[in-house]
């Protein structure tokens, strides 16, 4: 199986781009993050052209998640269920079963700057994330949780720690959001295969960050310990983000050994 993570920064921006990348990626699961669309606007029948069954979880303007599968669509879900969620309304989290294994789709909120109430909620929005996870899952079933964190889980996840002083993205109590999760159960994905490839996965719009390899490591991938002994390889998919009209993130793309 191969499964993939993508902030495209608006899906109907991004469709030219998304459409020929599946077509030539050999994707089982695409999570994206940041479609920006209603449930109505979603182009499902697009993608089912193409072989794959989806769900989404749209507001509108903002936000918005979805999940495309050629290997089943099953149980799906939304949100944090019975729990308040700080963000709600917000359309950040989508669940569902495909090909055997619980996906779990979250666009985390950006936290904008420290301090300031948005980062707060952000720590409370992680607060439900483990919360759900631990009153729903198990870390003994095939899972995995992956999108846009909007956190750089270690120093080395950003291209300079020293220009991200009193930001989002790298504040302590960020980082022991996603600790949290590992001690849960959770294995970061990416570093379990490489633990030495920069893993970049975000450059921001502005300056050349690409071309100046000015970027981030937050489109990251937590599994559990049945996906973790299956995974084979990890890779950013920089090509994507060239070209004309790119998302500022790249695809984070895992293969799974059957």
């Amino acid at each position: 199986m191969r499964f993939t993570t993508w902030n495209v920064a608006s899906l109907k921006a991004r469709m030219p781009r998304v459409e020929p990348w599946l077509a030539a990626a050999d994707c089982d699961v695409l999570c994206v993050q940041e479609t920006k669309m209603t449930d109505e606007a979603f182009p499902a029948d697009a993608f089912a052209a193409m072989g794959y069954e989806s769900v989404h979880h749209g507001q509108g303007r903002w936000n918005g998640v979805a999940i495309l599968s050629r290997v089943g669509v099953d149980a799906t879900a939304h949100g944090f269920g019975g729990l308040e969620d700080p963000y709600e309304g917000d359309a950040r989290l989508v669940s569902a079963m495909c090909g055997g294994v619980r996906f779990i789709d979250v666009y985390v909120p950006n936290g904008r700057e420290v301090p300031s109430e948005f980062y707060d909620r952000k720590l409370v929005w992680f607060e439900r994330l483990a919360e759900y996870l631990e009153a729903n899952h198990s870390p003994d079933e095939p899972l995995v949780l992956l999108g846009d964190f909007n956190v750089a889980p270690e120093d080395r996840d950003v291209w300079d720690i020293t220009k991200f002083t009193l930001s989002t993205h790298v504040t302590g109590p960020e980082r022991d959001a996603l600790a949290r999760l590992r001690e849960w159960g959770l294995t970061d994905a990416f570093r379990a295969v490489d633990d030495d490839a920069n893993g970049f996965s975000f450059w921001d719009y502005r300056g050349g960050d690409f071309h100046q390899g000015r970027g981030m490591r937050i489109d990251l991938a937590y599994v559990t310990a049945p996906i973790a002994e299956r995974l084979t390889a990890a890779r950013v998919d920089r090509n994507a983000r060239k070209g004309e009209k790119p998302s500022d993130h790249a695809p984070v793309i895992f293969d799974l050994a059957d």
